[in-house]
Parts: C-alpha cells; structure tokens; sequence
C-alpha cells in the first residue's frame, strides 16, 4: 500500500456527523419531565404563596413525595445533594423523607428555591423544568456524538463479516485468546475488537467536534500504545477518529499519522479499508 499523505488525508475529516436529535433530545426531555410531572403540581401550589414556608411545610408532611421534583429546580439530577456551610455538613436525601421538616426549610432557604417559588409571575413549573433539562440536555452532545460515531464504525465492523466485540479489556482479550499484555500500559476498555484467523485488533474510536488539549493527550497516549503493540504476536491496535476539532490540533494528529501503521478516518472506512486489514 502506497504512503498516504497526511495533507491530502486531513482534508477527508468530517466537520460532523451530527444528527437532528444531536442539539437536543426532546423526547428524553419530556419524558424526565413527565416523570416528575405530578410532584411538579404539587410544588406549583406553593407559587405567590404568602407564607411559603408553612405552606411548604404542610406540603412535605401531607405529600412527601413532592420532595422528588426539588432537585431538578437547582438543574441537579441526583436525589442525594451535599451542602456545607458553618452550620455544618449535610447530605439530604430527595428520594425519601429522612430529614426533618426544619432541614427542607433551610435547603429551600438557602439555595434560594423560596425565593424563586414565591414570585407570583412563575407560570409554571413544567415549563421551568422543561427549559432546565434542555440546559441540561446540552451537555450531552459530547456523549451523543461520541455514541454516534461508535454506531458508525460498528456499522462498518459487521460489514466485513468478522467477528467484533463491544468495549472489552485486556484481561479479557487475554483470558479469551491466551495472548501476553505484559508490554502493554494497562488500559480501560477499547471500544471495539475484531478477531480473524490470524490477528486480533484492539479499535479505539472518537469524534472531536472542538479543539481542545484531549486531543493531544489521545494522540500521546495511542502513539505510546501502538508502538508497545508492535512487540505482540499477532495483535494491532487500530485508531478511528474523525472531526473538525482535530484542525487546530493537526500537528499532534500529524505526528500520530507518521507513526501509527492503522489509523484511519470515516471516509477511509467508506472505502472499504477494514476489509482490507481485517486478515
């Protein structure tokens, strides 16, 4: 195979491979919202009250399980929150009642929840924590495009016909096929192992929509892992990554191309080159 050149491979990469549902996932939304959507109805009593905490209070004793929705009202997913201040520590607990009345009160005080419920103008509480899980729901997209092109280079994996494994250690590479990892630096997981009749390659995957210094320590740590590879029968390490963000990073992704024999992008997989490795 002639030597690719990194230029002319560079100008392959995709600025994204984001779908609709990439921005935001409204049906996720609705649905963590519909989940809490009967709490969120009892809280909503409380909106313009004149004396919000008795009310509160009265609320909590007669309904505890409003005490579900309040963690969301602070864009805080977890039923379990922390707090300190020089009164104390204290972890409360939204899934069920544990703390005393008094307790609610103050986290409610303190985090400004009264405050916020008690202006007679909040519509709705639906709605604000609709627009507080799509706040939310932005700081996904990483994950999803991560996901997305996993699904990708999956979808090129089983056209090859070969035999492929999802996120598998070394530990078990080396029970399942007896090899010796001792050169290697312990790692993770890689995304994906395909297995032939005479190689089993290890396939790190990633899509980088942004710049940022990852990048560069991903680039590091795979040169370091490619060349501890070269030592092992019978096993390569092949890295698939792709996106716009690698522009401002090109010297590292560079410097990996000139050292890495199996590193590849999107438009390399639509050419057909995993089944012309996977032998």
């Amino acid at each position: 195979m002639a030597r690719r050149k990194f230029d002319d491979w560079l100008k392959t990469l995709r600025a994204s491979i984001s779908s609709y549902k990439y921005y935001t996932d409204f049906e996720k939304v609705y649905a963590n919202v519909d989940n809490i959507k009967k709490e969120l109805f009892l809280l909503y009593s409380l909106i313009g009250s004149k004396d919000i905490e008795k009310d509160f209070r009265e609320l909590v004793t007669e309904y505890p399980k409003c005490l579900n929705a309040i963690p969301i009202l602070i864009a805080i997913r977890d039923k379990k929150i922390f707090c300190e201040d020089e009164k104390g520590k204290i972890i409360y607990r939204f899934d069920e009642k544990v703390q005393t009345l008094d307790q609610y009160v103050y986290f409610m005080r303190e985090t400004g929840l009264f405050g916020m419920l008690v202006k007679p103008q909040r519509s709705s509480l639906y709605d604000y924590v609709t627009g507080v899980e799509v706040g939310m729901d932005s700081h996904s997209r990483k994950g999803r495009s991560g996901k997305k092109m996993e699904y990708l280079v999956e979808s090129f994996i089983k056209a090859t016909g070969k035999e492929y494994y999802y996120q598998m250690t070394l530990s078990q590479i080396k029970r399942k096929w007896h090899m010796d990892f001792s050169a290697i630096t312990p790692r993770k997981k890689f995304d994906f192992v395909v297995k032939t009749d005479s190689c089993v390659y290890a396939i790190e995957v990633n899509f980088y929509n942004n710049d940022g210094s990852k990048q560069i320590e991903t680039a590091r740590s795979y040169m370091m892992l490619a060349e501890e590879s070269k030592s092992i029968n019978n096993f390569k390490f092949v890295w698939i990554t792709d996106g716009g963000g690698w522009l401002k990073s090109r010297n590292s992704l560079e410097e990996a191309f000139n050292v890495l024999d199996d590193l590849y992008n999107i438009a390399d997989m639509e050419h057909g080159i995993l089944k012309k490795i996977f032998v």
